[in-house]
């Protein structure tokens, strides 16, 4: 409604021009085939919103048997390449004005096309398409083409010179890829739900195009719907849920050197990394080299950038939460997949804690994580800090097959953070998980026993006939941490104040 408001422009351009307008976004196929086939069906459907060109008496009858195999499902591939300017030259003689043509996820098909391999022969249709739709066609007014990937020249768009690109750096038209601060607290506002601002600001804002900071429109539009069937609902990852993270995924797959791992490790914790950008890559190059990943995160929304550094290089940060745990997840993911390649060190590290040899574990846990990617502290509260190492122990002790393992089950007089039934022989583990804010970790290994104690979190344990059992306060502390075996309801501390701690 606010462009209603541009009374010049509605004046110049409202109702004045025939206008095409399709999404390549369908075009999701596992051969070229059946990406043909589909893209022909997005012809077929624009078409048919058109049939009235049918009853046109601007158009010859040869006019009428072009735009009738355009309605065809069998359409030959010639047909397809030269469909949309064919459309265009029959509007523009129908409605004696030139078309606008709006083509909306132009890069999706050839995502596709690399992911199932026959990306070659989807560049030459997508190629041979927009060469006739925008470089040979008369009857074009202008052309809007909308995508993530900046796709180079050198592929799709050989001979086309007289593109005008806006990329997420531009500062033209940046306010106008989001939603302004303004707009989410009127937003918010006009729906009750003020009181989330901060929330909704920390989940989804921080994403720079140009000069204006904006938020994602979806997240902020699925949070406000569910905030209305559930008031106190929590945030949630919206973008998981459109896209399958591969960038992230493959980006800490190849992060093998230990510069990148630590410049993962600073994105995580909030700080920010300079790096050159190239925005015109081939599919062929998105994935070659890890500084091409870089340019892919940029241009896909997973890293934005804080600044610029120099001509070429940009300041890039993690948006959000909800982006920081697309990584963090991703990163447990990788760190899950590594626990299978090093059996023999998370053996020694389960047994040492059946054992009750908290020194040997904290050595193991260590010398474990330390060589893979560290999750740093700076960006999130202690509740998410001590569920981020939870979540490490699960994995690790998960790998033992005769042992079960629980989350937050119910025990005693509140929720134990880990419990542990061994099968082969009747011993029960305890654990305790704690987050030493002022690095003091004794003291929350201490505190962890003493919840552990007050709470009866080994009852459950008991209750099952279990008579053996060992309780841990683990603490942890940025790269270090502690841990602690409960002997006659007091700490045997392992003397290890400084290890490296648990890292992903």
């Amino acid at each position: 409604m606010a462009i209603s408001k541009e009374t010049v422009l509605c004046e110049e351009y409202m109702g004045k021009f025939p206008v095409i307008s399709i999404s390549l976004k369908g075009i999701h196929a596992d051969s070229y085939e059946t990406a043909r086939e589909l893209a022909t069906r997005i012809i077929n459907e624009e078409a048919s919103q058109k049939q009235y060109l049918l009853e046109s008496d601007r158009l010859t009858e040869n006019d009428k048997e072009r735009f009738t195999e355009l309605l065809k499902r069998d359409m030959s591939e010639a047909a397809l390449y030269s469909s949309l300017r064919e459309l265009s030259q029959l509007l523009q003689k129908h409605h004696d004005s030139k078309v606008i043509l709006l083509i909306d996820e132009y890069d999706v098909p050839l995502a596709k096309a690399f992911e199932q391999g026959y990306y070659d022969r989807m560049v030459l249709m997508i190629r041979n398409l927009f060469h006739q739709a925008l470089k040979t066609n008369d009857s074009l007014e202008f052309a809007v083409l909308t995508g993530c990937m900046r796709i180079s020249k050198e592929s799709i768009f050989t001979g086309l010179n007289n593109l005008r690109v806006l990329s997420v750096a531009e500062v033209r038209f940046d306010e106008y890829f989001g939603f302004t601060d303004q707009e989410v607290r009127e937003l918010l506002e006009y729906y009750g739900f003020s009181r989330h601002y901060e929330t909704v600001k920390e989940w989804y804002d921080g994403y720079r195009f140009g000069n204006v900071e904006v938020y994602c429109p979806w997240d902020v539009i699925n949070y406000c719907d569910t905030l209305r069937g559930e008031c106190d609902a929590l945030p949630q990852n919206y973008w998981s849920n459109t896209s399958s993270n591969d960038a992230v995924k493959r980006f800490i797959r190849e992060a093998d050197d230990g510069a990148t791992k630590n410049e993962i490790e600073r994105l995580v914790a909030g700080e920010v990394i300079q790096k050159e950008i190239h925005q015109e890559l081939t599919y062929n190059d998105m994935y070659s080299s890890i500084d091409n990943i870089w340019s892919v995160l940029f241009t896909t929304g997973y890293l934005t950038q804080r600044g610029r550094a120099e001509r070429k290089k940009l300041c890039l940060a993690i948006p959000n939460m909800e982006i920081r745990e697309i990584f963090t997840e991703q990163i447990m993911e990788y760190f899950k997949e590594t626990i299978k390649k090093n059996g023999n060190a998370v053996n020694a590290f389960c047994d040492a804690l059946r054992n009750g040899d908290a020194k040997e574990a904290e050595k193991r846990l260590s010398d474990y994580l330390r060589r893979t990617i560290s999750i740093r502290d700076t960006f999130v509260k202690k509740p998410m800090k001590e569920n981020f190492f939870h979540g490490i122990l699960l994995g690790l002790l998960g790998y033992k097959d005769t042992w079960i393992v629980s989350s937050n089950e119910e025990s005693g007089e509140g929720y134990g953070d880990i419990l542990v039934r061994s099968d082969e022989e009747e011993i029960g583990i305890v654990i305790e998980v704690k987050y030493a804010e002022d690095g003091r970790m004794e003291q929350a290994c201490m505190e962890a026993l003493e919840q552990i104690e007050s709470k009866r979190y080994e009852e459950k344990l008991l209750q099952e006939g279990i008579e053996h059992i060992l309780t841990y306060g683990i603490a942890c502390y940025k790269k270090r941490c502690k841990v602690v075996l409960n002997v006659d309801g007091h700490g045997e501390v392992t003397g290890e104040t400084d290890s490296p701690c648990l890292s992903v």
